[in-house]
């Protein structure tokens, strides 16, 4: 069972740790993860409840978005099949009530929630979710952008490459029985189809916007027009979106439990100091991504911080395709130049732990064998001869003005790994990429860099939401060509949970430790932090955190 913390500041601080609590299941019939009694719900909800981020959405089509941030607003509005446990991070019912496996792994039936409307009043049925099945299938190419979709990742390839794509069909057996056919088992089936992406959009707001054509220009960014008029079966739809501002309000005829929240704003505020100070001010009710900095402040004004399992990943990114980097010496000299400890002291949220795989702890699949490039300066210096290291200039990206879960704070990151490399002897080049930018683009498109900051934060409860994505096909992030990799990864996926599948994901991660194609830093422990009306939160490791199962205490 995954543990969940709560923690009130001023006890405990430094920990960052408290007893367990109880927590909503995902319809919101029960409470919550914060201590202290709240009061009942209101038949409607009245409340408002505004939220600050780092950054601002890139989309609100969460087939096409790469961030958390797009996630966290799309959550509220979207749902999908398959939902999570807030104890276990484990699959649960959602929009699909049950669901059956065949013998060979091949064909799923479920069995649909009735009387289920999305936000511009069409009926969710399964004519509805195989629209939703065929559009990620039949992407165009124009849609998909640069990033690394979870489609992708989860099912191998679009319609374009039939031969490699796990997909097969979608097929409405009657008006609430969907019967979904793929090419191969695929254990992570289930688990995928709880993550943000795979969110059910209505067929008609689909059409009508034209969601796959990027004709839309929202603040630089090229998005459809359905990514300014998402319509899902969320407790929350689709007010407004202007600038830093996102406006949801509470969907009437939700067929879920409706909660205490009848408005939520999300309002973008990229500086961690100017968060906390909107908190203090009462001018927020929380923020995401609480820094080390953060803490005492929090303490000394009564505000709450809630702590999340680990369930993301800090990675330095190495690209192959940069001169010298495809010589596996090199980048174990890299590897052997850094010391996480170093790196994590003073940077992160006590609890964090030093990374060196790409597969958290909570899934069960560490490897014992894992090839652990200490930090040993001596011996960086002998493969960097052997590599032929003539102090060329290394290009390192990072971003600025931005906090990620698996990045607290880029710019101070960026200066300690640049520190320990510089001292091992590299001639490092910064180059700071703004975040609203389309950093993620920038790094994980070819270009002249030789490192970069990344991370990743897992959205679904199996190992292939870390390595699949990551490393489950080439990628122009880290120009990495690793067949027999490939090889591992694509039978891992077949395997049914068991000693079978922990052994494959084991093998994964000692393939990747000895390649070495970018070097695991840290498992970050990430924090919210509420203001004292907030009664009860539904943290959730896999940020699975929708605001109809907030409650908060009278006021």
């Amino acid at each position: 069972m995954g543990r969940r913390s709560f923690l009130r500041a001023g006890a405990m601080l430094g920990a960052l740790a408290l007893a367990g609590c109880t927590a909503a299941p995902p319809d919101g019939t029960a409470t919550a993860s914060a201590s202290a009694s709240g009061s009942a719900a209101p038949s409607q909800p009245n409340a408002t409840f505004t939220f600050a981020t780092a950054a601002r959405p890139s989309t609100l089509d969460p087939a096409l978005a790469t961030d958390t941030e797009s996630h966290r607003v799309t959550r509220q509005i979207m749902e999908g099949l398959v939902g999570v446990d807030p104890l276990t991070s484990a699959p649960t019912p959602l929009l699909a009530e049950s669901w059956t496996e065949s013998e060979d792994g091949r064909t799923y039936t479920f069995t649909l929630r009735k009387d289920v409307t999305f936000h511009d009043g069409e009926p969710f049925n399964a004519d509805a979710v195989c629209v939703n099945f065929d559009r990620w299938y039949n992407l165009p190419v124009s849609a998909r952008g640069s990033g690394n979709l979870a489609y992708k990742a989860v099912f191998s390839a679009f319609s374009d490459a039939p031969d490699l794509a796990v997909y097969r069909s979608c097929t409405a057996v009657d008006e609430y029985t969907v019967q979904v056919e793929l090419a191969t088992r695929l254990s992570g089936f289930i688990p995928a189809l709880a993550s943000p992406e795979f969110a059910m959009s209505s067929p008609k707001a689909l059409q009508q916007f034209k969601a796959d054509a990027l004709t839309a220009d929202k603040d630089g960014q090229k998005m459809s027009e359905y990514a300014l008029h998402p319509a899902g079966t969320g407790p929350f739809r689709l007010e407004s979106w202007e600038g830093d501002e996102v406006r949801l309000a509470a969907y009437p005829e939700y067929w879920g439990t409706r909660g205490q929240i009848g408005t939520v704003v999300f309002s973008t505020i990229n500086s961690p100091e100017s968060r906390l100070r909107a908190l203090k001010n009462r001018q927020v009710d929380g923020y995401d991504l609480v820094t080390v900095a953060d803490v005492d402040d929090l303490a000394r004004n009564g505000l709450q911080i809630l702590q999340r399992d680990p369930y993301s990943v800090l990675y330095l990114g190495i690209n192959q395709a940069f001169p010298g980097m495809d010589d596996l010496k090199m980048r174990q000299a890299i590897a052997h130049s850094i010391d996480k400890g170093a790196l994590l002291e003073g940077l992160f949220l006590n609890g964090t732990k030093q990374a060196n795989q790409f597969v958290p702890e909570k899934l069960g699949v560490s490897s014992g064998s894992v090839t652990n490039y200490g930090y040993d300066p001596e011996k960086a210096a002998e493969l960097f001869k052997e590599a032929g290291y003539d102090g060329a200039e290394l290009p390192f990206y990072y971003p600025r003005h931005v906090t990620r879960a698996y990045l607290p704070t880029p710019e101070r990151v960026y200066a300690e790994l640049s520190r320990q490399l510089t001292a091992a002897g590299l001639n490092i080049k910064p180059v700071p990429v703004e975040w609203s930018d389309d950093y993620l683009h920038a790094v994980q498109s070819s270009g002249n860099r030789a490192f970069h900051l990344l991370g990743i934060s897992g959205t679904f409860d199996d190992p292939d939401n870390f390595v699949g994505t990551l490393f489950g096909s080439y990628t122009e992030e880290f120009a990495y060509d690793d067949t027999q990799l490939l090889s591992k990864i694509d039978r891992a996926r077949t395997l049914q949970d068991g000693p079978e599948q922990v052994e494959a994901y084991t093998a994964i991660t000692d393939r990747i430790s000895t390649r070495v194609p970018a070097i695991p830093l840290a498992f970050p422990i990430s924090a919210l932090a509420l203001s004292p009306r907030v009664a009860s939160y539904p943290t959730s490791p896999l940020l699975n955190e929708v605001f109809n199962r907030i409650e908060l205490r009278e006021e």
